[in-house]
This record gives structure tokens, C-alpha cells and sequence, in this order.
């Protein structure tokens, strides 16, 4: 799993879906227990994409359209 996600998930508040996924990861265990529901994922590897998956759908909802605004003119310098 890349730094980056790791960081991010062990930097959200405490009882967060992605802080359970941060803790069971960096302990090396598979099953994530989170709002009385328990998955076991197969591998610390697949769970580390659950959290890139994650920390992905939030960014991707905090981006803001971004604008380009493109100048013509007719005339031109003689």
C-alpha cells in the first residue's frame, strides 16, 4: 500500500470506516469490524486496496470542477 494512503486512513477521526481498515492493516490482521458488521478480506493486500479505494472516492468528491476560459478575436495586429 502506498504512504500516503496509510497516513491518510490513521489520520481520520476514530470510529471512521477507513481508521478500522488504518488499524486492522497496521496490525496485520484481515477482519475489519465497523458499524456491527464484520468483513474478513483475504489478504492485508486487498484490504489495503479497499483503503486506496477509499481515500480515492474522497478526493475525487473534494476535487472542484475546474474552468478554462479561452479568448478569441476576429481582428488581428497589421
Amino acid at each position: 500500500m502506498h504512504p500516503t494512503v496509510l497516513a491518510w486512513a490513521l489520520a481520520q477521526p476514530a470510529g471512521s470506516r477507513a481508521a478500522a481498515l488504518a488499524a486492522a492493516y497496521t496490525g496485520g490482521t484481515t477482519r475489519v469490524t465497523f458499524d456491527g458488521r464484520t468483513v474478513e478480506y483475504r489478504s492485508l493486500e486487498e484490504l489495503g486496496r479497499a483503503l486506496a479505494v477509499l481515500r480515492g472516492a474522497e478526493t475525487a468528491a473534494a476535487r472542484r470542477p475546474s474552468l478554462t476560459l479561452a479568448s478569441f478575436s476576429r481582428g488581428g495586429s497589421r
